[in-house]
């Protein structure tokens, strides 16, 4: 299939590993030209030699804790260069732990980095989208907005409420050419997974490999997802091939949510 990503500039959030970094490397495959977004300079030059050099690749250092500040950075970048047909909005999420023992600042600083950011984001690149009428917006989210997870509250709080914002936002945008859909992650082998297993393994008293292997096998397909199968169920829905698909929940997660 021709996805015609050709000449297409994406901007993609959290781009230094895990499911930004292999979304980053399959756009660029592609032929879009990717500007990769994160706050550490050092990871985003080393991922920025890892891409296709089919196109002028390039990065924004910024930190998702400062919302204002975030905005202005991406103007000041749009002004001087271009804007963006796709944005990916993808941050790590907030710690675990039961919901009812949670500090009220970790629900505000994951509301921040979560919402208030997608929100700056897509106010300071939907201009240029409606000028091309093109626009794809791809909000990297969890299966906890079909099914909460056990152990994530406050991700599971802050994840319902930017599929929300999502959904309202495909309904607002869709007449300019822009699309907005989640794609819905289950256990991904990325960083956070393996801290994810070490704190189930420390609260059970049950060893990692046996709380990895319960995990898997409350999956169908009995193991893990690699990033690159989620980035290319994001690099479709960024693509002309899914101009109709809108407002929508796609899980990513090996069939483990129980819900349609």
């Amino acid at each position: 299939m021709d996805l015609k990503l050709n000449n297409k500039k994406a901007l993609v959030c959290g781009s230094t590993a895990g499911i930004g970094k292999a979304t980053a490397i399959a756009l660029a495959a592609e032929g879009v030209q990717v500007t990769l977004i994160a706050r550490n300079e050092n990871k985003l030059k080393a991922v920025l030699e890892e891409l296709p050099q089919q196109r002028s690749h390039d990065y924004i250092v910024a930190d998702f804790s400062n919302p204002e500040a975030l905005k202005t950075i991406v103007s000041e970048y749009v002004s001087k260069n271009h804007g963006f047909h796709i944005l990916v909005n993808n941050t790590g999420g907030p710690k675990g732990g039961p919901v009812f023992s949670a500090e009220i600042n970790e629900f505000e600083n994951a509301f921040t980095q979560h919402l208030k950011c997608n929100h700056v984001l897509v106010q300071t690149v939907v201009p240029f989208m409606k000028a091309q009428n093109y626009g794809r917006i791809i909000n990297v989210i969890s299966t906890s907005v079909k099914q909460p997870l056990d152990g994530l509250g406050v991700s599971n709080t802050i994840r319902g409420a930017v599929a929300n914002w999502s959904k309202t936002l495909a309904n607002e945008l869709g007449q300019f050419g822009i699309t907005v859909n989640n794609v819905l992650p289950g256990a991904t082998a990325t960083e956070r997974l393996s801290e994810i297993i070490k704190n189930k393994s420390a609260k059970s008293g049950v060893s990692e490999d046996e709380a990895s292997n319960a995990m898997k096998n409350a999956v169908p397909a009995k193991r893990f997802a690699k990033p690159e199968e989620t980035a290319n169920a994001i690099t479709f829905l960024a693509s002309d091939a899914a101009s109709y698909i809108n407002g929508i929940n796609l899980p990513v997660d090996g069939g483990r949510t129980k819900s349609l």
